[in-house]
């Protein structure tokens, strides 16, 4: 993800944020379910990284984010979200500051999520949590979407999209274990009619996938 003028989070911002009025109205929902069922005794304060127009900060009560397109916090800022300009690879926060960071369908446009990750460790308090949602390499959804990187679409050009195993290795490397995985989204892309729950666990063919990690003292 980019702070310039020109990308594609700047440039389309207002269609990126209204398709969560429309098309991903229902996923919306869907993915918001799952993550809701796992927030209990997460330690505050919260902030999220990518924090984008704020939909997902507004719905689960994250008071806070930072995101690198200036077009995309001004409307999380309508949104009441207190918002930092800046990128997830040098985050301007005091060590140990946060009980838990959020990384929500983000990671797929971190161009070194290496770095993030060690950033996050530092700001997160001994013991704390990093939640991170996203969509799947193998599964169904990780096809569709990478279907679409390949026709060139503006925001999937550039993303690149990880399988369970790839982010469990990257989350040890940089300090953190795996504390719960939940999975939702089972229905096919382009197909999604009707209200899912979560399961319990890592399922290949889920459109969603949601892991708490906890760093590691």
């Amino acid at each position: 993800m980019d702070c310039n003028e020109n990308s594609p989070f700047n440039q389309y911002a207002k269609k990126y944020d209204s398709w969560y009025d429309t098309k991903g109205k229902l996923i919306f929902k869907i993915e918001l379910l799952a993550i809701k069922s796992i927030l209990k005794g997460l330690p505050t304060p919260w902030v999220e990284i990518g924090v984008g127009s704020g939909r997902f900060a507004q719905a689960l009560g994250i008071p806070e984010g930072l995101d690198p397109s200036i077009e995309l916090l001004k409307i999380a800022k309508s949104r009441g979200i207190t918002v930092h300009l800046g990128k997830g690879e040098n985050l301007n926060f005091p060590d140990f500051s946060y009980g838990t960071v959020f990384l929500i369908v983000t990671l797929c446009f971190l161009p070194f999520p290496e770095i993030v990750f060690r950033e996050i460790y530092r700001i997160l308090k001994s013991e704390g949590k990093l939640l991170i949602a996203v969509v799947l390499s193998n599964s169904p959804w990780g096809i569709y979407y990478r279907k679409l990187k390949t026709q060139g679409h503006p925001f999937y050009k550039r993303a690149t999209f990880y399988t369970y195993n790839e982010i469990i290795e990257l989350s040890q490397k940089s300090g953190f274990s795996v504390e719960n995985t939940i999975s939702t989204l089972f229905q096919e892309p382009n197909s999604v009619k009707n209200i899912e729950y979560h399961r319990t666990g890592y399922y290949p063919e889920a459109g969603f996938t949601i892991l708490i990690l906890k760093k590691n003292s």
